[in-house]
């Protein structure tokens, strides 16, 4: 739709439809309504009960007047006052809306009532008579032999007929029929939208219709904050009132071009909210906690409540449009300022990712329980308390996991997540104390971490690699070529020369057993903290039980985004494969996942084909050091400090 130019936008009553005259032009498609849908549109008009100042939502009717020559259209086809009048009405141009609006022309029929609307089809000779005489006619040979001629005519002669089965049915309920038209003509409303004469109603249908996106609620918001009764009375000149047109339209889009920005979007939001205008979720929010106080008991359930949420403010004695306004744009104002501070877009989008209701955020934002504004270094302290809370299953980091399902390692996910998002603001925190001055040089990327499933992955593996495989057992002595002494490189360069299987199984055996001597993990040791890291899903599962050094290459792989095949060894010099020129497939892989298998926490690199204890107790020792203003403990420490 476009920016700037005036829709109206109104609810109306299909009572006030009555006598109006409807063209659905030939770039729609016919009727096509089913018995079901027929019978479904029936049965919620029936069990929909009308309270004060409720309706049922027909949802929108897309319409733009055509201009013609009414005066000549009078002379030539008024053949009484009564046409006189509903030509005086105009005539409409249906763009969306026309399936409903001719299966409530058919009920209306059904019903008896003679002075309804008219509907004709461009493409349809006939149509507008065909309808007028569909219940005189129903049940004669003659409507019969029209509805097989014409696909368009058999759908409403169907039509047309399931309604009577519908009416046939309850005819031994007293007033039903008198009590189901009263309800019809004053508590079932459609949405009007009337599209300014500028617009192209080929390009309206288009857009609604061939790309499946229906009228959204930001659009008929729009609409109702566009439409000049909205600026209050009169006085205000025309050129005054176009520009505040004109500001809020343009506050408008730069609202909806920032939230369309993933980075931002995914910060508050998950991936499955695909909202073609996403400014709605602003809308949404307003509706939610009644923003402006306006009620939300008479504002329905379905797909467009807030629509008529706003639509009720605006229907009030003294709507204001500036303070409407400005509600939206102080919502959309919170979020920019947790999205901007390095420790509130931290945390804040920690919570969201935890389960946290924006709601209730904002509640503890705005302090609405005392309703004293707080700072933002007191709403900071409150969303730590929160965070507090999402650990409470996982303070200790000497916890034992996976024993029953109460301790499934699933339970320290929270935990892990934190680390790596402290983790990152401890880092920034840094770089802005240094000589650099940088307040912000890298944000947790919650856009890429939504879009991935993530394990709570065993560093060392839970299953121990008997190292059998041929692969591993070349990975592996490749990793400590570098560091043995010749006489070990020498049977290094034996195995990978051999073509043996027994000899190589040998060789690898004596190998292994004179130069390292792992320190076997317990199933509960493999089940603590330390030896515990997020990955995606997919990466966990391509490599199963494979040894450290092998997690490692296929992590940096996913990083980079290229093939990183095993080193080869040849003729006693190590070949480093360069990375595959093909992409290879790709995952966001965690700062804290990519810090263990770069061996980041232990002081010294040691062997790379272990996860050792001592880089397990060095990785321990940093969630400590990082997360303990969150009461994160150790309870080991305590033990083998007694």
């Amino acid at each position: 739709m476009s920016n700037q130019q005036e829709n109206t936008i109104k609810e109306t009553a299909v009572g006030e439809l009555l006598g109006m005259n409807f063209f659905i032009p030939g770039y729609q498609r016919g009727y096509r309504w089913t018995e079901q849908q027929v019978n479904d549109l029936l049965n919620d008009i029936n069990e929909f009960k009308p309270e004060t100042n409720s309706w049922y939502c027909l949802q929108p009717l897309v319409v733009k007047e055509l201009k013609e020559d009414t005066f000549k259209r009078i002379k030539e086809e008024a053949a009484s006052l009564e046409e006189v009048k509903n030509l005086l009405k105009g005539r409409w141009e249906v763009i969306d809306g026309q399936q409903r609006l001719t299966t409530i022309y058919l009920i209306l029929a059904c019903l008896g009532i003679t002075k309804k609307y008219t509907i004709e089809y461009e493409t349809r000779k006939g149509s507008k008579e065909f309808l007028e005489n569909i219940s005189k006619e129903s049940k004669s040979e003659k409507a019969e032999a029209e509805a097989q001629s014409n696909i368009d005519f058999f759908y409403m002669h169907k039509a047309y007929k399931t309604v009577e089965k519908f009416f046939d049915e309850k005819k031994n309920q007293e007033h039903f029929q008198e009590g189901f038209k009263d309800k019809l003509l004053n508590n079932v409303k459609f949405i009007w939208y009337e599209i300014d004469e500028e617009e192209n109603p080929v390009t309206v249908f288009t857009r609604l219709n061939m790309g499946k996106i229906p009228l959204t609620n930001a659009e008929l918001i729009k609409a109702l904050f566009l439409n000049r009764s909205n600026f209050g009375t009169g006085e205000e000149k025309n050129e005054t009132l176009r520009l505040r047109q004109q500001e809020i339209a343009s506050e408008w889009d730069a609202i909806e071009y920032t939230l369309q920005n993933d980075e931002f979007w995914l910060f508050l939001n998950q991936p499955g909210d695909k909202r073609p205008t996403r400014i709605d979720f602003i809308f949404d929010l307003i509706c939610e906690q009644d923003a402006l106080e306006v009620g939300k008991e008479n504002t329905g359930t379905d797909e467009y409540r807030t629509f008529r949420y706003f639509y009720n403010y605006f229907k009030t004695e003294n709507p204001d449009i500036g303070f409407c306004w400005k509600t939206v744009k102080k919502y959309f104002q919170i979020f920019q300022e947790w999205y901007n501070d390095l420790e509130l877009y931290h945390y804040v989008g920690y919570l969201i990712e935890q389960g946290e209701k924006i709601q209730s955020l904002i509640d503890t934002w705005e302090n609405r329980d005392n309703k004293t504004p707080i700072t933002k270094n007191e709403f900071k302290s409150t969303v730590i308390e929160k965070i507090k809370d999402k650990l409470e299953s996982c303070l200790d980091l000497d916890k034992q996991y996976e024993i029953n399902k109460d301790t499934a390692k699933t339970k320290c996910r929270p935990l892990l997540l934190l680390h790596n998002i402290q983790t990152v603001i401890n880092q920034n925190k840094q770089m802005e104390n240094s000589k650099y001055g940088m307040a912000t040089f890298y944000k947790f990327p919650f856009h890429l971490f939504k879009l991935e499933k993530w394990d709570v992955e065993h560093i060392n593996s839970n299953t121990t690699n008997p190292e059998t495989d041929e692969e591993t057992q070349k990975e592996w002595l490749v990793n400590i070529y570098l560091s043995a002494d010749g006489k070990l490189q020498d049977k290094i360069s034996k195995f990978f020369d051999t073509e043996d299987e027994g000899e190589k199984n040998s060789l690898f055996n004596d190998i292994k057993e004179g130069f390292h001597s792992e320190k076997e993990w317990s199933v509960e040791e493999k089940n603590r903290i330390w030896n515990y890291t997020l990955l995606d899903s997919s990466t966990n599962r391509s490599y199963g039980n494979a040894i450290f050094s092998s997690k490692r290459r296929i992590i940096i792989g996913k990083d980079r985004g290229k093939w990183i095949r095993i080193p080869k060894l040849k003729d006693g010099k190590l070949e480093i494969p360069k990375a595959e020129d093909e992409d290879a497939p790709s995952a966001f892989v965690p700062p804290v996942t990519k810090h263990i298998f770069l061996k980041y926490y232990s002081s010294t690199v040691g062997d790379n084909n272990y996860w050792t204890k001592e880089d397990a107790t060095a990785y321990k020792k940093n969630i400590l050091d990082t997360l303990k203003e969150f009461g994160v403990t150790d309870s080991s420490s305590n033990k083998n400090n007694k």
